[in-house]
């Protein structure tokens, strides 16, 4: 099992959010291996911490839509972040605070990946992301937040395991496996699902809810055997069997 490090003041930290002072109580209040917030966030606010933030919630930006990672706290994110916070039982105000970050800890290891999820279930082809259409290190950044969509999903599934079949391809490894010229695995942000205890249809359907714009299923030439979702440029679902 991958370990966790974080440490919190969760009594000073709550008595910040109560008194309702918008940064934390110190830089010590939260010691998190992978990333700490520093301040409260709230819609109005920008910065690489709220880039960090739309990252994590990126799996709740509603039925059909893709939450924009553009460092700015505006409603979109707002509302995502309410979904989050239901998600997960707590105050859903849309202020990213000592809870919402306590639960984030959680829910992060420490490289940053969702706890379910690990790049190297999202890279079957080489060790360090090269070779694809995008630089190694954005074709890494694009998985992470493939992941934490798909640790939205899964928990919104009843936090029953997704089986990853493939993730992250090169231009060799895709022309090996015939995978398409223009293909999302070469960008990193394509994920192929094995059917689980879900189901590919299932996965299929859930998937509209958690920021994926292409998702590929049951009736889909070549897809009978996976349900494949991934980012891009608009919006392309389609799984006939599933009634998608």
């Amino acid at each position: 099992m991958r370990r966790r490090f974080y440490r919190y003041l969760m009594v000073a930290a709550l008595a910040v959010a109560t008194a309702g002072v918008a940064t934390l109580a110190s830089s010590s209040a939260y010691a998190d291996a992978c990333y700490t917030w520093g301040r409260n966030l709230s819609q109005g606010a920008n910065g690489e911490d709220v880039r960090q933030l739309q990252i994590r919630i990126s799996g709740y930006p509603g039925y059909g839509a893709v939450l924009g990672l553009d460092s700015d706290f505006g409603p979109a994110t707002r509302a995502a972040l309410v979904r989050f916070q239901q998600a997960y039982g707590l105050i859903a105000d849309g202020v990213a605070g000592p809870q919402t970050y306590a639960k984030l800890y959680e829910l992060q290891d420490d490289d940053c990946t969702p706890v379910n999820f690990t790049y190297d279930e999202l890279n079957n082809c080489n060790s360090d992301w090269s070779g694809g259409n995008v630089s190694a290190a954005q074709a890494k950044a694009n998985a992470l937040v493939s992941m934490w969509k798909l640790q939205a999903m899964r928990h919104a599934m009843g936090d029953r395991p997704i089986v990853v079949n493939g993730g992250f391809r090169s231009v060799p490894c895709n022309n090996a496996v015939g995978g398409a010229t223009n293909s999302r695995h070469l960008y990193g942000d394509a994920v192929d699902l094995g059917a689980g205890a879900q189901g590919f249809c299932g996965l299929a359907q859930q998937a509209r809810n958690h920021g994926f714009a292409e998702i590929l299923g049951p009736g889909y030439p070549g897809h009978d055997d996976h349900t494949h979702v991934a980012a891009r440029s608009g919006q392309f679902w389609s799984a006939p069997s599933c009634g998608m």
